[in-house]
């Protein structure tokens, strides 16, 4: 069997005026993360995961923030478009774990539904998708609420 494990992690400012969408749902909040696309750090982690395992680059080769194409995309998108690079290549999903870093909101209540639209997208179990969050106790850009963080891995297996 030939396993292969990808590291991805994402970070982006809060400000206000912005929808705040993470994991692929819109999150009720007074600010939003900034970025060309959407914003979605935890999908734009999970796409960097797929990507590193695969040896297909990150997600800035495919989807570039110079691409206008691309201004104010959903982050959903370009984890599909990952996903069909991974399964070109030859790759399953077997299992994402991943971690949030903010400080607030918090995002329990929010969970179970970006568990359902990443299993979704990626075609796998919604148990096969943990989504864990903690905050930096105050400390830190991610403390101060001027930004937040995700981080993915991933393990992908070549289909035979």
């Amino acid at each position: 069997m030939n396993l292969r494990i990808g590291f991805g992690i994402d970070f982006h400012q809060l400000v206000t005026d912005r929808e705040f969408w993470l994991g692929g749902v819109k999150i009720d909040h007074p600010k939003g993360a900034l970025g060309h696309s959407d914003a979605d750090v935890l999908l734009h982690a999970i796409c960097d995961a797929m990507l590193g395992a695969a040896c297909l680059g990150d997600i800035g080769v495919h989807f570039p923030d110079t691409d206008a194409s691309l201004k104010n995309i959903d982050s959903k998108i370009l984890l599909q478009q990952s996903f069909k690079l991974v399964k070109k290549a030859g790759y399953g999903i077997v299992n994402i774990d991943s971690t949030l870093c903010l400080q607030a909101p918090k995002i329990k209540d929010y969970v179970a539904g970006m568990q359902q639209v990443i299993a979704e997208i990626l075609s796998i179990k919604i148990t096969d998708v943990s989504i864990k969050a903690t905050t930096t106790e105050k400390m830190g850009f991610v403390g101060r609420e001027e930004g937040l963080v995700a981080y993915a891995t991933i393990l992908l297996v070549k289909n035979e």
